[in-house]
């Protein structure tokens, strides 16, 4: 029987970039374990799922809009070290939490440390990118 919107799955996959660069793999642990349909991991990554039955492989390359989504500039901002905290000197590379209007909060990683001012990136590392995942489905629950 193939696995459905609502079913618990667990699947092992592995992802890769179009240059062959590994980025995930659930390899050395437990399987991804969600509800499908439930928009708990990104949109084809759940339509892949989709369909599959319980010991099935297959590979699917995701476009960015299917995965993390495209690149935005509008989640790149320059926040002046004066605006900081004091005493909070993040470093380049670092991922710092910004809390937003309204409540909740936003990962950005420090990409550009001037001396006057920090340059934030808010866009998923992924953002922008094809993705392409070995899939196979381990457990199925309805």
């Amino acid at each position: 029987m193939p696995a459905k919107s609502g079913d618990l799955v667990s699947v092992h996959y592995s992802g890769r970039l179009d240059d062959g660069t590994p980025f995930d793999s659930s390899e050395g642990r437990e399987p991804l374990a969600f509800t499908l349909g439930a928009g708990q991991v990104v949109a084809g990554f759940d339509a892949a799922v989709d369909g599959m039955e319980l010991g099935e492989s297959k590979t699917v390359r995701l476009p960015a809009e299917d995965a993390y989504g495209d690149r935005r500039e509008d989640l790149v901002l320059t926040v002046p070290r004066q605006a900081l905290p004091d005493g909070v000197q993040p470093q380049l590379g670092q991922t710092v939490e910004l809390g937003l209007q309204g409540g909740g909060s936003i990962e950005a990683r420090v990409v550009d440390a001037a001396e006057d001012a920090l340059t934030l990136d808010a866009n998923h590392r992924l953002a922008g990118q094809a993705l392409t995942f070995d899939l196979r489905l381990v457990d199925v629950a309805s």
